[in-house]
């Protein structure tokens, strides 16, 4: 990070500095293994671990503050607050104010990764960009995301995620986008959203913080989203599939070793490109990142080596090929709008289909009616074999007409799955993250050559 003194630090969030005040910080961790030379370490008190028993640490390893809300046990520099992590919102939003450079916002029930990932991809080919990394998109990930800008960078892609009101108001106020962008609206974190058009109002707080001359690239194709025409005097810009949307895409076939060959309208010209996927909502985010880089005087050629270039992160629609079995590796997380596109993505497949799925959490009091309605559009889709898994799952295995095999947990689950699958399979493993499904990938992968 551009280096900031202590001064700095303690003015923009209010604390109490005790200490010299033009020691300059060039980072800003909560991890005491990351600690190195002229860190300033955040003592964060969590559920199971209190980053202050670091804090000796973490200064004999180098850093030259803490920042925390009890007084140190050595003798440090420190700044001392109420509350860590609401500090560390504010020092964010102190040095995002530091940077005149485009931030670009994502969120979004589904694909907030794939899309930010997909618009690194094709703005890298123009500019020095910094992207959200990993899952680092929460009220504390997207602080220490704004801490790893450098000088050098040009553009900033953050990613943010909430499951509650609020939440996305107090992440717009850190990141300040120029460019907003919302991926679709789905049913998903409804224990506090309570429906779609809870999950519309949440998501779109983050233009309360939109620039006063930003731009919004919102997916036409979601009718909650093509909803909002306008904020504050700002025109929605949609993008997707259908006639209405003003960059719209056009699938012409897919390849499912290669991808998808598509077209991209855009106001310049035609993109003709082969998106490395075989999941059609990929288009659509190809589609906007093409829309963005045209924004921001990106040439055609540019955009579309940027598509071709993306690569897929961590368990999200990762294809893994061997030559007894293709693996969807989707286990990353689960609602059922994302099971319904990977069921989607699972039909394109020739040979026997077969879709391992999991509890999908964080649905509230409809979450029963949702699974055994996944259920029901898992059987209208033609899947071969349906492996079920969990306690709510139950009820997705009774809504796919029992059309496979159920089993309360993973183990159990993994102590049978050599017997229903064959070689030649195609198979979709999916669920939320807190189901642990990379121990199933991990299997299949270690079993068939």
């Amino acid at each position: 990070m551009k280096p900031i003194t202590l001064k700095e630090i303690a003015k923009s969030c209010g604390g109490k500095l005790h200490g010299d005040e033009n020691v300059l910080v060039t980072s800003i961790v909560t991890d005491s293994r990351q600690v190195q030379g002229d860190t300033l370490f955040a003592a964060i008190k969590g559920e199971r671990v209190d980053g202050h028993k670091f804090i000796a640490q973490c200064i004999e390893s180098g850093a030259v503050c803490a920042l925390c809300e009890d007084e140190p046990e050595i003798d440090c520099n420190y700044i001392q607050v109420d509350s860590t992590l609401v500090a560390l919102k504010k020092i964010a939003e102190y040095y995002r104010s530091l940077f005149s450079i485009p931030f670009i916002g994502i969120t979004g029930s589904v694909g907030k990764t794939s899309t930010k990932e997909m618009i690194s991809s094709v703005l890298s080919q123009k500019f020095c960009v910094h992207k959200t990394q990993g899952n680092f998109n929460n009220e504390l990930g997207v602080p220490l995301t704004i801490f790893k800008l450098e000088r050098e960078h040009e553009i900033a892609v953050i990613e943010m995620g909430i499951s509650d009101f609020t939440e996305m108001t107090r992440l717009s106020k850190i990141v300040r986008p120029d460019i907003s962008v919302i991926t679709n609206i789905g049913c998903c974190h409804l224990e506090n959203l309570i429906d779609r058009d809870g999950v519309l109002k949440a998501k779109t707080e983050m233009l309360e913080f939109l620039s006063s001359n930003g731009k919004m690239f919102f997916c036409g194709d979601d009718d909650k989203l093509y909803s909002v025409k306008e904020h504050n005097g700002i025109k929605t810009i949609f993008y997707g599939f259908s006639d209405h949307n003003e960059y719209k895409a056009e699938i012409i076939n897919t390849d499912l070793q290669k991808g998808i060959n598509c077209k991209l309208y855009l106001k310049n010209g035609v993109v003709e490109a082969t998106v490395p996927s075989v999941e059609s909502h990929m288009v659509a985010n190809a589609l906007c990142a093409a829309a963005i880089g045209e924004h921001l005087g990106m040439t055609l050629d540019e955009i579309k080596c940027g598509i071709e270039s993306y690569k897929t992160v961590g368990s999200r629609s990762n294809i893994i090929r061997k030559e007894a079995l293709t693996i969807i590796d989707d286990c990353y997380n689960a609602n059922p709008t994302s099971v319904r596109a990977s069921i989607d993505t699972l039909s394109k497949f020739l040979n026997r289909k077969v879709a391992i799925i999991g509890d999908m959490k964080e649905l509230g009091t409809n979450e029963c009616a949702l699974h055994f309605e996944t259920g029901e559009y898992i059987a209208q889709k033609g899947i071969d074999t349906v492996v079920a898994v969990g306690e709510l799952s139950k009820h997705l295995f009774d809504g796919a007409k029992e059309k496979g095999y159920y089993f309360e947990t993973v183990d159990e689950c993994i102590e049978k799955i050599y017997d229903i699958i064959k070689s030649g399979d195609t198979v979709l493993v999916k669920a939320s993250h807190s189901m642990h499904f990379d121990k199933i990938v991990d299997a299949l992968n270690e079993h068939f050559i």
